[in-house]
């Protein structure tokens, strides 16, 4: 593994895992109310597409990291729409 793949690596989990306190916060406190689901959706969009560009360019780092980003979306919005009530 190259030392570029290795940055990339580190850049993606940073940006993955930036999503993290906001899904514990949601989990904590079975409310959503200030999640915008609007952004969410976009990101899911986003990290879709990033995804698909990376299969496309054989980027390991891309895919993996931007795939990890695409499940902490999709567990957001489901929780989103799980807790809907609580509000």
């Amino acid at each position: 593994m190259e030392l570029i793949d290795i940055i990339g690596f580190i850049a993606g989990i940073c940006t993955a895992t930036s999503l993290l306190p906001q899904l514990i916060t949601t989990l904590k406190q079975k409310k959503a109310q200030e999640v915008s689901l609007l952004m969410f959706i976009v990101l899911l969009m986003g990290n879709a597409l990033w995804v698909w560009f990376g299969v496309a360019k054989s980027e390991l780092p891309i895919i993996l990291t931007n795939a990890f980003s695409l499940l902490l979306n999709i567990i957001m919005l489901v929780l989103k729409y799980k807790y809907k009530d609580n509000e």
